[in-house]
Parts: structure tokens; sequence; C-alpha cells
């Protein structure tokens, strides 16, 4: 079983584009720009070299031996993007964009940000490249991670805090797109998650799915066979649509996606309209988006990408949701018995492998995509366990 896309940007009833015509237009060009390199070898070439020597992948696919035993039951595999430059998965899709902006003549990157990752990632791009970068943060975001916030300006990017609404990742698009709209003729906006209108959700699942073209090979390898699942958290899911990509048309491996209980929006959505794009949606009566919370920047997204809003559908993907506590509990575990600190995100995806792990067989195995590294949320931890 594998998604269709469909000419304009479908999966499903889910994706589309609904945004102004001029805004249309904008991305009619970035489509048939996308499509014209995503397989010229020139481009793949270029993208394979920055992967290898400035981003050091491939990332490596860790037998957690350590956490495998103490939880019992199957063999427990990282798949370590927290170990890309810049700490987090979000390198990939940003280098994947930047090279394409550049083959387009753009001056000027924009991009949002929730936890950070994705500014920072884009920040350390345009660095590298000599573009003009802009990024939208929530006002809240900002407050919560301001020691990304410092990068983010370290590495010669203005940082707009957006205090609209709950001054979160939504307000971020929200603005992001104003400015496109706006600015178009000499604006590259680098999307960061696989949500908004086509063509960017099949953008960054293209740009993300190096994730899992390298651990299905790397399993393969260690355990001569496909791993019963893969796990990894979901906001607006690009982490999870790159670590799940290469599996969709393995009907055997379970696809599991992990939200926060308190933003479970493939859980509790239903099909809306959200910043140009159809998807499974948290909202009122009215339409409105419904006002969200994680303790994870990265993931009180009240949308989530058209293709996991897909998956959900027709059930080739499980979705699930975990609590603060079990969060915070995972954070500390994985810390503690693997020396690894994961970011809160991922630790979504950890809390719910130290619940399926155990209900496995030893000959089992399962991946967890540890999507960033958690340098940027010790002290909010600190602070939360220490109140």
């Amino acid at each position: 079983m594998s998604t269709t896309v469909e000419q304009k940007g479908y999966f499903g009833e889910f994706g589309g584009s609904f945004v102004p015509e001029e805004l249309q237009n904008v991305l009619t060009i970035l489509d048939e720009n996308f499509q014209k390199y995503k397989d010229d070898e020139d481009f793949k070439n270029e993208l394979d070299y920055y992967f290898r020597e400035y981003v050091g992948r491939q990332s490596p696919l860790y037998f957690a031996e350590n956490l495998t035993k103490q939880l019992g039951g199957a063999k427990i595999y990282l798949k370590r993007e927290d170990l890309n430059h810049t700490g987090s998965h979000k390198i990939n899709n940003v280098l994947g964009q930047i090279l394409l902006a550049k083959r387009m003549g753009a001056n000027r990157v924009i991009a949002e940000t929730g936890a950070g990752q994705h500014g920072v990632a884009t920040a350390t791009a345009c660095a590298m490249f000599g573009m003009d970068c802009t990024i939208y943060m929530g006002l809240e975001d900002t407050k919560r991670q301001a020691l990304n916030v410092f990068r983010m300006e370290l590495l010669g990017a203005k940082v707009v805090a957006v205090d609209k609404g709950q001054g979160r990742l939504k307000d971020a698009v929200d603005e992001a797109f104003a400015d496109l709209v706006e600015n178009y003729e000499t604006t590259f906006y680098l999307l960061g998650s696989a949500v908004g209108p086509h063509p960017f959700p099949s953008m960054v699942k293209h740009f993300q799915s190096v994730i899992s073209r390298e651990s299905r090979a790397q399993i393969l390898e260690k355990e001569g066979k496909l791993p019963t699942a893969v796990l990894a958290c979901v906001g607006g899911g690009s982490n999870a649509i790159g670590a799940f990509a290469e599996y969709i048309a393995d009907e055997g491996v379970r696809l599991i996606g992990i939200e926060p209980d308190q933003a479970a929006t493939l859980n509790e959505g239903t099909p809306g309209e959200l910043h140009g794009f159809k998807c499974l949606l948290l909202q009122d009566a009215q339409g409105n988006p419904l006002p969200t919370y994680s303790i994870a920047a990265g993931l009180d997204y009240p949308g989530a990408g058209p293709e996991h809003s897909y998956l959900k559908t027709i059930g080739r993907a499980e979705y699930v949701t975990v609590s603060n506590e079990e969060v915070l509990e995972a954070f500390q575990v994985l810390s503690k018995v693997e020396g690894i600190i994961p970011a809160l995100e991922s630790s979504h995806a950890v809390a719910q492998a130290l619940k399926l792990a155990p209900t496995l067989s030893p000959d089992e195995s399962i991946i967890i995509n540890i999507s960033g590294r958690g340098d940027k949320d010790v002290e909010q931890v600190f602070h939360m366990l220490n109140k």
C-alpha cells in the first residue's frame, strides 16, 4: 500500500493549495523548479556532498543495548538524527531547499520555527551560502527557547517574535506566509515541516526521506529483516514522514506517530483547512484552530501534514498520544540508561517505545527516530523537575 500524490498535491482528500492567486503563481514556479531539480544529477550530487561533508551523514542506527536489556522484549534501535550538524533532522530539508533557492536566484530566505531547530538550521545554511535570513518565531517560543534565538542571531539571522494568537508555531507560520505574499519576488520561504500548500509537503518529505532510506538499509544489514515498528514524534510531521517514507510500501512494518495529549491533532482532529491546505485539524464549530499545548515547542501545531492525515485515515499508520509526565520520564530514562539526552520532541517517541518494546518478542526490533538532541531543553526540564 502506498500513497498516491495527485497532480495538485493531494494525499487522498488531504493536501491541495488554497491560497491567493499571486501566491499560487509563486508556488507553481516553486513546484516547477522542485520537479526540475529533485532528480537532476548535479543537484543530487551537490546535496549528497553537503549531507556527507557538512551534516555528517549518514547518521548511525544505534543499538540501544542497555535500554533493550532493561525493558526486555524487542531490540531497540535509535536513528541518531540528533548527531547531525545543528542537532536535529531539520538540516536535511533545509539544505535541499536552500540549494533549490540558490538555483532559483533567491537572495532572501524566510522561515518559521517552533522549538528553534528549523530556525537554527535555516540560519546556518543562509550563513554558509551568504543569504539574507529572517526567522519568524512565536513570542512564547522565543522565551522557552531563548538559547536557540541567540544561536540564530549569532548566525546572522533576524528573529521576529510574533505576539499574535498564542505566540506559538501556528502564529509564526501565519506571519511567514504574510511576508511571502508581500515579498514573493525576492523571497524564498523555506518551510520546515511537512505542512502548507503544495508543493511544500512533498518537498519536505523528499528531502527528509533520507532518514528512512538510510535506516531501512541499516536495519537490514544489522538484523537481516525489517523492523516490527518505526516510531517518531508528530507535530507538523517532518521527522515522522522522513522516518516513515521508505517503509510505507512495507505493510508488515508498523508506522507509529506520537503526539502530545494536549495537541492530539491526528487522534482528535477533523478535516479542515489551515495555512492553505486540507488536513486533520483541531478546530471549533466555525473551523477556527483550537488552542494547543505541548512541553515540546515543536509539537503544538493544531494541524498535521496532509500525508499523515491520509495515512491515519486509511489505517496505514497509527497515531497515539503520551502525557507530559511520560515525556519527562522518557527524557530522563534515555539520558541515564544510554547517555543520550533527547529533545523533548523526540522524547515523545521514546515514551511510547518504553511501553511498546516489552510487549514484543526478543527477535523483533523497533526503530525510534531521535529527531533532535536535548541541549535546547535541559534548562526547561531542570525548572520543571525542580518546581
